[in-house]
């Protein structure tokens, strides 16, 4: 079994899920009381909260010294337990020997997997409007839909007051499927749960199409690297 390296604390609320979430899969598929490896380093999440304005050079040197201090105390790959960190995941990858599993990739084979060629993505208002999330989709023949500038807005601002902190009021999640109803009104055949903390408010009963929580993808993809070497044996 290879060590799972996780840069977490972006927030601590989803970390939670990826702590839980690659231990609960890592039992279901060895049974017994078998668990995975797992190194964490969490950080403080002021210091990294993304916006408009980030210094995104900044934040990626401070992210591949992470994966590298990761890497030296023996993790196996990188997880970073956030969608719009990875902004910065190739200069993450280009400062560390072991594979940096990237959480773009595999929501876009994911989605690929269920022949959805056109998603609507909730996400930050970075991870939304930059270029970099559909552009990935995009070398999966995934056309990306986002929600109008308020909507945008009200995301944002309810990801980093709300979510971020465990709090997840009913009120926000009515404004969130209304969102959702209306990129599928826009033609969305699936809804990306782009921001990690999201798939803790929106199920995919709340939707009419499939919805990708990327948190999830993410842990699962880690958990077969982790396993890789064992199935083979």
């Amino acid at each position: 079994m290879k060590t799972i390296g996780l840069i977490g604390g972006t927030s601590w609320v989803s970390t939670i899920d990826y702590y839980r979430g690659i231990n609960q899969i890592t039992n279901e598929s060895l049974g017994g009381l078998q668990s995975a490896k797992i190194l964490l380093y969490s950080v403080n999440f002021a210091e990294f909260k993304p916006d408009p304005t980030t210094d995104w050079t900044t934040i990626g040197k401070k992210l591949a010294s992470i994966a590298k201090t990761l890497e030296n105390a023996g993790a196996d790959c990188i997880l970073i337990c956030a969608n719009t960190m990875h902004m910065v995941a190739d200069t993450v990858q280009s400062n560390i020997q072991i594979p940096l599993i990237h959480i773009l990739e595999e929501t876009g084979k994911e989605i690929k997997a269920q022949k959805v060629s056109k998603a609507g993505l909730l996400g930050t208002q970075v991870t939304m409007e930059h270029s970099f999330f559909k552009r990935k989709l995009s070398d999966y023949g995934i056309q990306t839909l986002i929600p109008d500038l308020e909507d945008r807005h009200f995301i944002q601002t309810t990801i980093f007051s709300e979510l971020n902190k465990g709090v997840f009021p009913g009120k926000t999640k009515e404004r969130y499927v209304n969102i959702i109803d209306k990129l599928v009104e826009g033609g969305a055949e699936g809804i990306i749960l782009g921001c990690t903390e999201i798939p803790l408010l929106i199920k995919q009963e709340d939707c009419t199409v499939p919805t990708f929580d990327t948190t999830m993808i993410h842990v699962r993809a880690a958990v077969r690297e982790a396993l890789n070497d064992d199935q083979e044996d």
